[in-house]
């Protein structure tokens, strides 16, 4: 099975939510100008996933989901939150979500976006993490929430 990266994930399902909600015709549940509160919650959601990259960048880790992890970023967002670009993501697509009219097809995408997230890439990268970094990350993870 080919390995889908978590961005393309995210934007598989944002167009998901979008194709779902035309398809059904439940978009615009909300009127407007309620559904425009979406977009700040898009934008932090988006700041935040992009605050967590900028930080493996800055420090030359490696990012990339399914190859070896370089080194334990515990600074800055992740400080808060050990998975902040999954995170973001998930904050991002609850603003999709009110945008195309909280409609209840668009937050169930939402949740099996998390659950997918949660229980394939963030377990799958916690197992490397703990056998590349040991104590120290189970320090770690005994200091910050996996999510929030």
């Amino acid at each position: 099975m080919k390995k889908i990266l978590p961005p393309f994930l995210f934007v598989l399902f944002v167009f998901a939510m979008g194709l779902t909600c035309w398809w059904t015709g439940s978009n615009h549940q909300l009127p407007y100008p309620y559904y425009l509160l979406g977009v700040p919650i898009v934008i932090a959601g988006l700041v935040l996933a992009k605050s967590g990259k900028k930080l493996f960048i800055e420090r030359n880790v490696n990012v990339m989901t399914f190859n070896e992890p370089t080194g334990l970023v515990t600074d800055g967002v992740f400080k808060y939150t050990r998975n902040p670009m999954y995170l973001g993501f998930v904050i991002a697509m609850l603003g999709f979500a009110v945008i195309m009219g909280a409609s209840l097809s668009s937050f169930l995408l939402t949740f099996v976006f998390f659950v997918i997230t949660d229980r394939w890439y963030v377990l799958f990268e916690e197992k490397m993490m703990s056998a590349k970094f040991g104590k120290d990350y189970e320090a770690y993870c005994q200091n910050v929430r996996r999510w929030i």
